[in-house]
């Protein structure tokens, strides 16, 4: 059966996104954060402040730029008739 995307949450998309970047960047952050600390000469480690700056910053971009395409996709849908896709049930 195929199945068309008509339109997307742009609220709802973007706040979903934007929390899973800003705790994926945590993956990166902390460790980044504990090798810099230990790395280099005494004082010259990464600045802590980042370990917070980072995800929202991740937050605050990924928010804006999944809302923009979440948008735009909703503009240009209308014209290109939307991502099409085929599903089937599976038995269990």
């Amino acid at each position: 059966m195929k199945t068309r995307v008509e339109k997307f949450s742009v609220h709802q998309n973007a706040k979903v996104f934007s929390v899973l970047m800003a705790l994926s960047s945590l993956v990166f952050v902390v460790p980044f954060t504990l090798v810099m600390s230990f790395a280099g000469p005494k004082g010259a480690g990464f600045p802590v402040f980042m370990v917070v700056a980072f995800p929202v910053l991740y937050l605050v971009m990924g928010y804006v730029t999944v809302a923009v395409g979440c948008w735009l996709y909703n503009v240009m849908v209308k014209y290109t008739g939307g991502l099409e896709f085929e599903f089937r049930d599976v038995e269990a």
